[in-house]
């Protein structure tokens, strides 16, 4: 990081060294793919004929199939309703199980709804599937970024978090392009076809989180110092320097024992409120709640049928466009994002988001429904998109940098479920202002998100730290001094550099047993 501080993180700082590590993050982060994979398929079933015929009605005065209000508005948000409540419970399984377990059971509770999804004609059990997908999508977004988090070398977290945003928008293509090919298929197998891609990335990644090794960072919080130094050596390169390897080593275990230690027989829930920790809680529950105050919640599942509702043609098609322009902006953000602070990052993100808003809910102001009109939407719905993929990993990112190792998964687990409500509310409300028995506002529903996305530029120009490059054991040292937001990224991070040069003597610190939910 030319020009900064001296860093505490004792790897090599390239990327060659560790490819073995971001191999096992990106198999780890597959299970982000679902969760485009189900925004882009369910988008798109709105508007398949061989879907509306089984959950729809044929409406006498279009002379065409459509779908009720509710029954959109359940089908689009029971998903993230379950991704809520899955969410809540991260931290108590977490400080019990750990990571893989739990993703294990997100892959069989996936299976579970899947096969519901595809069996059933009936809207009572299509409803609960939808609910059982949304706990299951929610385990694996959230163990699977709380893994990498702890897992990835300081310098490379945000590589790794690319990574994750790239599968997540192949997903999206992946369901468009799948749902552009059988759109015409006038019978159920128009969306059973495109459901069954659901079994396939849960499958492989059960399979290959049996070589993987726990997180070593959630071991030691274990008070299992052996098993996370023997996690922590096959996560790095088996010719890594023995300094290097034991120096990182050395810094998550003197600083996990002493976060533990504070902690120690206390309730979590309740500590993570608590003097420094309800700063990093707060922090890390709004970074996190971005991803729905920006408005992508209601441009990403509803935008093929948002478009077709608006008169454009060949909507399929251009949401695949779309859904590849946002892959990349992922592409572009992997380029720079080592190099960039993400506080820059986020703020141009945000603000172009806000102006995309912006821009196509004028043009439906001053021009509705014209070609002219139409060709704007697409415009920057698409640019809108750009951005977003663009800044939407390192939210993700930072909110899981923010927390104390000894509760991250219950601060993460309370962000995450915050977000997916606020998703909720997003694609739940969203048809009573787009539909047209409803309010009709179409495009003028961008008002009300560049209003938002303006808060979130505020508040991360005032309030958002600067982490690039740090490790975890920094940052917590940070927020412990009470550093200012606009001095993390000078502050000297003495405590924890001293803790990387130091080695095991045995009783300096206070040895942790486990951590009290």
């Amino acid at each position: 990081m030319a020009g900064g501080p001296e860093l505490a993180n004792p790897l090599r700082l390239d990327v060659g060294s560790h490819k073995k590590c971001i191999a096992m993050c990106c198999i780890v982060t597959l299970a982000s793919f679902q969760y485009g994979l189900d925004y882009a398929l369910v988008g798109g079933f709105m508007a398949m004929p061989g879907f509306l015929r089984e959950f729809g009605y044929y409406n006498e005065t279009t002379k065409a199939w459509a779908i009720g209000t509710t029954v959109q508005q359940l089908i689009s948000s029971l998903m993230t309703i379950g991704t809520f409540v899955g969410s809540l419970l991260v931290g108590p399984y977490s400080a019990r199980f750990g990571r893989k377990p739990a993703l294990w059971l997100a892959a069989l509770l996936n299976f579970v709804a899947t096969s519901v999804m595809i069996g059933t004609t009936n809207l009572a059990a299509l409803y609960v599937a939808r609910f059982l997908l949304g706990i299951s999508v929610g385990w694996f977004l959230t163990f699977g970024q709380m893994y990498v988090n702890e897992a990835a070398p300081a310098h490379l977290r945000g590589l790794v978090f690319a990574i994750y945003q790239c599968q997540l928008s192949t997903g999206s293509i992946v369901g468009a392009a799948v749902d552009y090919g059988t759109k015409t298929i006038p019978t159920a197998n128009a969306y059973r076809i495109p459901l069954a891609l659901f079994y396939i990335v849960p499958t492989i990644q059960c399979v290959a989180l049996i070589f993987f090794p726990e997180s070593p960072r959630w071991l030691m919080t274990q008070g299992r110092e052996e098993d996370a130094a023997s996690a922590l050596r096959r996560l790095r390169s088996a010719d890594i320097a023995e300094d290097e390897f034991e120096g990182e080593l050395s810094e998550i275990r003197l600083s996990t024992r002493a976060q533990v230690h504070q902690v120690q027989g206390k309730q979590l829930w309740i500590e993570m409120w608590r003097g420094v920790n309800r700063r990093r809680s707060l922090l890390s529950i709004a970074i996190i709640c971005f991803h729905s105050a920006n408005g992508s919640s209601w441009i990403n599942i509803y935008t093929t049928y948002f478009l077709t509702v608006a008169g454009i043609a060949n909507a399929f098609g251009f949401s695949i466009m779309m859904t590849c322009f946002g892959l990349l902006g992922v592409f572009f953000s992997i380029a720079f994002v080592r190099h960039i602070d993400r506080r820059i990052i986020i703020l141009v993100g945000v603000a172009a988001c806000g102006l995309c808003q912006l821009a196509f809910a004028v043009a439906w102001t001053v021009s509705p429904g014209t070609a002219a009109t139409g060709r704007v939407m697409v415009a920057f719905i698409t640019m809108f998109t750009f951005f977003y993929t663009t800044y939407a990993p390192y939210a993700w990112l930072l909110g899981g940098e923010f927390p104390n190792n000894a509760f991250r998964a219950h601060t993460y687990g309370v962000a995450t479920a915050l977000n997916f409500l606020g998703n909720w509310m997003g694609v739940f409300t969203a048809p009573y202002f787009i539909n047209p028995a409803s309010l009709g506002w179409n495009a003028k529903y961008g008002y009300i998100w560049f209003g938002s996305n303006m808060i979130l530029f505020v508040f991360t120009w005032f309030f958002i730290p600067e982490t690039r490059d740090r490790t975890l054991e920094e940052i917590h040292e940070m927020f412990e001094a009470g550093v200012p937001a606009r001095e993390f990224k000078h502050y000297v991070c003495t405590d924890t550099q001293a803790m990387a040069h130091a080695r095991e003597k045995g009783a300096e610190e206070p040895q942790v047993e486990h951590v009290d939910v």
